[in-house]
């Protein structure tokens, strides 16, 4: 037996692990082989897409004449794109605002145009030759230059025989653009879609927290404060948004008179005419308030027909209360 076992050859280890070696990396070679292949695949077809989108561009002239006109809104849960855009808009308003004109930099404006008068005056009523608009213009800055144009002087040239405008004309004309502006991106603010329209909670803000600032609403109590902001956010949608949608354009705001209206609150001086006339003042408010309460008989804060029928001198009639409940119901404040 021990004979036997001397005859056994031995194996041969270095042999089989060589082999075994030898094996090993040849699968890894042809592993290697096949992810070069596919990352070959990808750059080739990298190279060919990006030349054929290259080419669609070059041979199809609109990509160079058509802008971009479309940009994905953030979804809800995109919380970073949400803050990035919310950050670029306030910094786009804040350099927007730094660009328009100051009470300094329109006073500074005043006197140039006064010392630049052409003579002689008509009554007494300063006037000012384009030559001479030309000189204030270099003298203003950087700002006032907008207002300097050729066709915004010729708007307010008429019958002059020495062909000169208004100063006081002209003036008023840079007052109320920088009030536009500065109304535009006030109310931009509140505009929490960056879409440029307001919705109606977005309007009950601003006027919530404008009203702190009219000293005409002085005598408003806070309890109040509610009712007058609806009151003031339901004329503006009642007539600038026929369809019903639930947003206003803040170009629409700006084009109607309301704006105006509210913010004429903010003279102190105001006349009680005036005030009367005036459906944002706090007179106009609570007269409307009185003639709701007197008309809420059962007092539960909403207005049936039967009441509502009551409104004025009773001559609402039946077919006209349908449609105003068909059309807006009663809610309650």
């Amino acid at each position: 037996m021990a004979a036997a076992e001397a005859q056994t050859p031995a194996p041969d280890w270095k042999q089989a692990l060589k082999s075994r070696l030898e094996a090993v990396a040849s699968q890894k070679v042809s592993k290697a082989t096949g992810q070069e292949l596919k990352d070959n695949e990808m750059d080739l077809f990298t190279k060919y897409y990006i030349e054929w989108r290259g080419g669609r561009k070059k041979n199809n002239q609109s990509y160079r004449s058509i802008p971009r006109f479309y940009y994905r809104l953030p979804a809800e849960g995109e919380i970073l794109l949400q803050k990035l855009r919310e950050e670029s808009r306030a910094v786009f308003l804040q350099r927007k605002s730094r660009e328009l004109l100051d009470n300094e930099e329109l006073q500074n404006l005043w006197f140039l145009l006064d010392k630049h008068q052409t003579p002689p005056l008509i009554g007494e009523e300063a006037m000012i030759h384009y030559e001479n608009l030309l000189e204030v213009k270099e003298k203003a800055g950087q700002k006032c230059k907008q207002f300097f144009a050729a066709k915004i002087f010729a708007k307010p040239l008429h019958n002059d025989p020495y062909g000169r405008i208004s100063i006081m004309q002209f003036f008023n004309y840079v007052m109320r653009k920088v009030w536009l502006h500065q109304t535009r991106i006030g109310l931009s603010l509140y505009d929490v879609a960056g879409q440029g329209y307001l919705r109606e909670s977005d309007l009950e803000n601003y006027i919530l927290e404008l009203i702190p600032t009219l000293p005409q609403l002085d005598s408003l109590e806070k309890s109040f404060y509610s009712f007058y902001v609806c009151t003031a956010v339901r004329k503006f949608f009642f007539f600038l948004d026929p369809l019903r949608t639930g947003k206003i354009k803040i170009q629409d705001i700006l084009a109607c008179s309301f704006l105006d209206d509210l913010l004429e609150l903010r003279d102190e001086e105001l006349s009680k005419e005036s005030q009367e006339s005036n459906w944002f003042s706090a007179p106009s408010a609570l007269r409307v308030y009185g003639q709701y309460l007197n008309l809420d008989k059962d007092h539960n804060e909403m207005l049936s027909k039967e009441e509502l029928s009551r409104y004025g001198t009773g001559t609402l009639t039946g077919m006209c209360l349908d449609r105003v409940f068909q059309e807006c119901l009663t809610y309650h404040v």
